[in-house]
């Protein structure tokens, strides 16, 4: 089985957080959603957990589009999470 690499951008304090505001990773066969995927990186080391401690607020797209955390990560190319906006 040929695992894909997903494109990973991060932005505002999530990117301060974490230290970085892109990466490519390669998906543990597990990770299916954007919950999924939120769970496995808050596991990747002390930064990922304190940018996505509060997961529930982190808001996400796939290829341009946001999504809901239930929303299945298929074969996207990039996932990006942003902190809750707001502003008018």
């Amino acid at each position: 089985m040929i695992m894909s690499e997903l494109n990973l951008r991060y932005f505002a304090w999530v990117r301060e957080r974490i230290g970085t505001a892109q990466e490519t990773v390669v998906l543990p066969a597990g990770v299916i959603t954007v919950a999924d995927l939120l769970a496995w990186l808050k596991e990747r080391g002390p930064e990922y957990a304190h940018a996505f401690e509060r997961a529930e607020i982190i808001r996400a797209a796939i290829d341009q589009t946001h999504v809901p955390h239930e929303t299945p990560v298929g074969t996207a190319r990039e996932v990006a999470f942003f902190p809750p906006m707001t502003g008018g």
